[in-house]
């Protein structure tokens, strides 16, 4: 797979396993997965399917490919309609939403996103969170996938949804659990007016706050859609978290 900040073209596999270089950006960082016929999928989801119909390489006037996937593949939104059945449709989400401050937040915990850590994290209304899990550690180098991925718990998805929110991120394919809270995790944000964003590439992103861009497919009603999503370090504000952590740790080892 392709990975983190340099977009250096499409990857695909099979019959259009050509690879474009491209420079890579030295401000903008693509937290999207690329799109290929190899690439991981929710287990009961339809595969992606890439295969080119027309190809300059074989003589024909264009190069034309045809695609099937689902619409919750790879780096993707959740629209309200896909878990609430009067909810809106993805063509509605305010641009806004994904569109501005974000803050990544590292967790440490190795099983779910809890309440107990982020509330160390002050969040406030109307933030976009998105979070770095050990699933950034590996998930995305595994073609298969993997059950065991940190996800949001259903008393974090409240504690969220209780402040107030905007913009859910998480680095795997469901903020839900695979055998735990999938559903219940999603109604509890998207009845809150929380969006969801699923399968991000945060390994190569630190803890931090970012400008955002985020933008789902614009398909008519539609439950989700895949996304393509950059983040640039916000200025200045990093460095300023960081010193902040480091006057947190010293306060806690003068108190020790």
């Amino acid at each position: 797979m392709v990975r983190g900040g340099a977009s250096r073209g499409l990857a695909m596999s099979g019959q259009i396993g050509r690879e474009v270089s491209v420079r890579p950006s030295t401000s903008w960082i693509d937290v999207s997965l690329p799109i290929s016929n190899a690439m991981v999928h929710w287990p009961s989801d339809p595969p992606v399917r890439i295969e080119r119909t027309r190809d300059l390489e074989s003589g024909d006037s264009s190069s034309l490919s045809t695609i099937v996937m689902g619409s919750h593949t790879g780096t993707h939104m959740d629209a309200p309609s896909h878990f609430i059945r009067t909810g809106a449709g993805i063509d509605s989400m305010p641009l806004d939403t994904t569109i501005g401050r974000a803050r990544v937040i590292e967790i440490t915990d190795r099983e779910s996103i809890k309440p107990d850590e982020l509330s160390g994290h002050h969040i406030r209304r109307g933030e976009r969170v998105l979070f770095r899990t050990r699933n950034s550690e590996h998930g995305w180098t595994n073609e298969r996938f993997i059950e065991d991925f940190v996800f949001v718990s259903l008393e974090a998805a409240r504690f969220l949804a209780g402040r107030g929110v905007r913009l859910v991120g998480v680095d795997y394919l469901s903020v839900g659990g695979y055998k735990r809270d999938g559903p219940e995790v999603h109604r509890t944000l998207l009845e809150a007016g929380v969006w969801i964003t699923e399968g991000l590439d945060l390994s190569n992103v630190s803890q931090g706050r970012y400008d955002l861009i985020c933008l789902p497919l614009r398909l008519a009603n539609g439950d989700g859609a895949p996304a393509r999503a950059v983040l640039r370090p916000a200025r200045g504000a990093n460095q300023t978290e960081g010193r902040k952590h480091q006057k947190e740790e010293g306060e806690v080892r003068s108190r020790a």
